[in-house]
């Protein structure tokens, strides 16, 4: 289940950067929850190519964290909203994202 959340996530920030392609996949597997079988016979591919699909996906997500840590920095700004007591700020800096 951390998984899947922590994907999401990635995917919330860095899909754009995605194929279209890669995006459907994405969106196929991880929110609509269809099988690899599923995703296969609705789009004419082998089962084993959505999965190299999707095991290319999760790779490309996660080298775009580790390079850019939009992730961590959204995370580490959430940290701080918590701990700001001026309204005004915490309001300006959820914004932000």
């Amino acid at each position: 289940m951390e998984k899947l959340i922590y994907l999401n996530n990635l995917y919330d920030l860095y899909g754009e950067l995605l194929t279209e392609k890669q995006k459907l996949y994405f969106e196929e597997y991880y929110f609509n929850n269809l099988s690899y079988g599923e995703i296969s016979e609705k789009y004419h591919t082998s089962r084993n190519a959505i999965f190299k699909q999707l095991k290319n996906i999760e790779e490309k997500l996660e080298e775009y964290e580790e390079k850019l840590k939009l992730l961590y920095k959204k995370n580490r700004i959430n940290d701080i909203i918590v701990k700001v007591e001026d309204s005004w700020l915490k309001e300006e800096l959820e914004n932000i994202f």
